[in-house]
């Protein structure tokens, strides 16, 4: 058998308070209801136990200390019961002790209700192109759970009241012996809530919470991507036995443009050009996503494909009042599809002119 005072990890010459103190720190560490399921915790809690008993009895340790783990049986174990019942001789419950760790004490009537945060919760809104460049202010309908108006949330019928549960006294937890120690654990018969409803409440079937329809108020900012979310604080689920309220997160959802397509906070559109604005350059004027028109210089050689910038024509930059995105022009060179006899005129001399082939022989000059 292991030696008691190693048990409490304690020198043998330690004072009464001494083995106290370390006991109760030991208690609070391997309690069973902090480790729930621990088998190594319920025996080590076990021995700790075992250990306080006897070496916090004046009696019991004097014996322990003359006859060593063999006093007081014959097969070689210190029973700390062999010298009478320790909580009848001392008038000391273990349980008072550890109620100042774990907030229990036996017989000690209701049990306290800790408040509890409200869930949060989620909805989300579309909106079209237009509406998430320049914001919007919506109204938007929220399901969630209130006290029920019929019985006040107590859960039983108008007249009615919940009554102590007479298994656990109101207290919510029941004690099951275990040897030198009693865990706790929730009382079954009213599900830890300490009372039992005799008639539940017709209105919310006994649950003291009905769905309801709230409506809030939310600012959607100029800019929004598709799938941000916008934190409502406080209006989420409420909150249990006086506790906070959950949030309230909007999902938004913008429709796409036809013609406009995202990159963060830039726009990119494409514009046709003829190959001789190409080739020339020119004045174009290209749509913005929300400010009419703007003219872009086409620089002269442009290729197909070439990216134009045009500062400050983009979306709104989230969480900035003064920053704007950009445009990106991307150019398109169009080839017609059918040519005057003045225009393949014009291009079969331009083609001699640029690389030497007549287009009419069909022959490299």
């Amino acid at each position: 058998m292991r030696d008691l005072y190693e048990t409490l990890g304690v020198p043998r010459n330690s004072s009464a308070d001494d083995v106290k103190r370390a006991y109760r720190k030991l208690a609070q560490r391997w309690h069973p209801d902090k480790n729930p399921g621990d088998a190594k915790a319920e025996e080590t809690f076990k021995e700790i136990t075992a250990a306080y008993e006897t070496l916090s009895d004046v009696d019991k340790r004097k014996t322990y200390d003359q006859f060593g783990a063999s006093g007081g049986t014959a097969g070689g174990r210190f029973d700390p019961n062999a010298f009478g019942d320790f909580a009848s001789q001392r008038g000391v419950d273990l349980s008072e002790m550890l109620s100042d760790l774990f907030g229990r004490v036996r017989g000690s009537g209701a049990r306290p209700v800790t408040p509890e945060r409200g869930a949060d919760l989620q909805t989300s809104v579309s909106l079209s192109f237009e509406d998430s460049l320049s914001g919007v202010q919506l109204t938007i309908p929220v399901e969630k759970e209130a006290a029920c108006a019929a019985c006040n949330g107590t859960r039983a019928a108008p007249g009615t009241s919940p009554m102590q549960c007479p298994d656990c006294k109101g207290r919510g937890v029941r004690s099951r012996n275990q040897g030198f120690f009693a865990l706790s654990e929730a009382c079954t018969r009213c599900a830890g809530t300490g009372a039992i409803v005799e008639t539940p409440c017709a209105v919310c079937a006994g649950r003291g919470r009905v769905p309801r329809t709230k409506r809030y108020t939310v600012r959607i900012p100029a800019g929004v991507k598709d799938g941000a979310k916008i934190r409502l604080p406080g209006r989420g689920g409420d909150g249990a036995a006086g506790g906070p309220p959950g949030d309230l997160f909007v999902v938004v959802n913008v429709s796409g443009s036809q013609r406009f397509e995202r990159r963060g906070d830039d726009f990119i559109v494409e514009v046709p050009i003829t190959f001789a604005e190409a080739a020339l350059g020119a004045q174009i004027e290209v749509p913005t996503p929300d400010r009419g028109r703007v003219r872009v210089r086409v620089p002269e050689g442009t290729g197909d494909g070439r990216m134009l910038r045009v500062k400050g024509r983009g979306a709104a930059v989230s969480g900035s009042s003064e920053r704007i995105g950009d445009l990106l022009v991307r150019l398109r060179i169009q080839v017609p599809s059918s040519l005057t006899r003045q225009q393949r005129e014009a291009l079969e001399r331009f083609a001699v002119l640029d690389g030497g082939v007549d287009i009419r022989a069909g022959l490299f000059t």
